[in-house]
């Protein structure tokens, strides 16, 4: 019988590359569900392809059109609608792989539904982590689901990991396999040889232009301040259960190493491949088997020189903050991603300069940093608080 998978925001650019290897497996994986924010014309075109059992969106009104088209079409997808039903799906019955694609804090509680009914959940969405890293990790061995990196980092650290380890990275020793450091890779985005007097100047289509990945517009501005990397940071001191010291960010520009682990006796283990996501979620949709994911292999002979560096503070300061809010603890984190969605939004409208970016972070990190947030309502109710703050401190940065 084939796995039935849920994808929870199947219209991005993670969802999309799931379908696509899920696609190349039919005797493995079937689609249980969709779900979907506003593209609704996508999410069409994949019911009519996949043919789930349900589709959800947010709105009435889209899900409304929806159901028409698909009646037209004679297609039996049922579709729902409401944030409340992306949870619903997460955690049926029915579903075996849940894919958590939905981009930042409006993944959580779907993410976290999967997680409390036991589910193998494949974690694309890092803010469910930042967010609420104990909380989620306790979930997870409570339930005794499973957890699997996606984000091309976390997947290749996952990789190099020793097997033993693999089956509970967020609970066991890395000292004890041997292992000394956790080596972090990141590109370090278009503006890596920006000159920084440009950055006030810097337009939301420049940012969105990464020189090697495709993804959304908001996580490829996080990589353009290196926030994303300051974001898998938080998220790795969860997935891989060590502390802030044990983790260090290397700049890698050719993103052909995805990231690396470093032993105790010298040895670096590092994985390797083109920069294309369907890597990742072929190995988490498998493992511990491997499938083809249609990437093209590297072809050593057609690689250019590898090179690394360290990344420079003045040039991203999103990463110093992100990692020292990892320092202070659970509401830090809370509150410095709650403050990034405001403030990347803000940019994205040309409310705000590239550089406001930072600044805003900057003012309600050191807001909340001392705040505590260990239960899910103080994390929402965090959550809510530094977006209303970062809303209000807006105004000093408008363009």
């Amino acid at each position: 019988m084939p796995r039935q998978v849920v994808i929870l925001g199947s219209t991005g650019s993670i969802g999309c590359s799931t379908l696509d290897v899920i696609a190349q497996h039919p005797e493995r994986f079937s689609v249980l569900a969709l779900t979907a924010g506003r593209q609704v014309e996508k999410l069409l075109q994949q019911c009519l392809v996949f043919n789930p059992r349900f589709a959800a969106l947010l709105l009435e009104s889209d899900a409304r059109w929806l159901r028409e088209q698909l009646a037209i079409s004679g297609c039996k997808t049922e579709v729902l609608v409401g944030e409340a039903t992306f949870a619903e799906l997460a955690g049926h019955t029915d579903a075996d792989i849940v894919m958590a694609a939905i981009v930042g804090a409006a993944g959580l509680l779907p993410t976290l539904a999967a997680v409390k009914q036991g589910k193998t959940v494949l974690l694309a969405n890092k803010e469910a982590l930042v967010m609420s890293g104990e909380l989620f990790i306790d979930a997870v061995k409570q339930h005794q689901a499973i957890l699997l990196p996606i984000d091309s980092e976390h997947n290749a650290i996952f990789q190099c990991l020793p097997p033993a380890l693999q089956a509970h990275s967020y609970q066991g020793s890395l000292p004890q396999a041997g292992i000394s450091k956790i080596l972090l890779t990141g590109s370090g985005g278009p503006f890596r040889q920006t000159d920084l007097a440009l950055f006030d100047q810097i337009t939301p289509e420049q940012a969105v232009a990464h020189p090697n990945w495709t993804m959304g517009r908001k996580i490829s501005v996080d990589s353009a301040t290196m926030m994303n990397k300051g974001l898998e940071f938080i998220e790795a001191r969860w997935l891989f259960n060590c502390q802030p010291q044990d983790i260090e960010v290397v700049l890698h520009p050719q993103s052909i190493i995805h990231s690396m682990v470093q032993y105790s006796d010298g040895s670096v283990l590092a994985q390797l491949g083109n920069p294309d996501m369907r890597t990742p979620i072929a190995h988490a949709l498998a493992f511990p088997e491997r499938i083809a994911s249609n990437v093209k292999p590297l072809d050593f002979f057609s690689l250019g020189s590898f090179t690394f560096a360290r990344p420079e503070p003045e040039r991203y300061p999103c990463l110093g903050l992100a990692i020292d809010a990892c320092r202070h603890g659970q509401g830090a984190t809370t509150a410095l991603n709650a403050a990034n969605e405001v403030a990347v939004e803000a940019f994205l409208q040309q409310q705000i300069s590239f550089t406001a970016i930072a600044k805003l972070n900057a003012l309600c990190l050191a807001r909340f940093a001392s705040h505590h947030a260990s239960q899910l309502d103080d994390i929402l109710a965090l959550d809510a608080e530094s977006r209303a703050y970062a809303q209000q401190q807006l105004r000093n940065f408008v363009q």
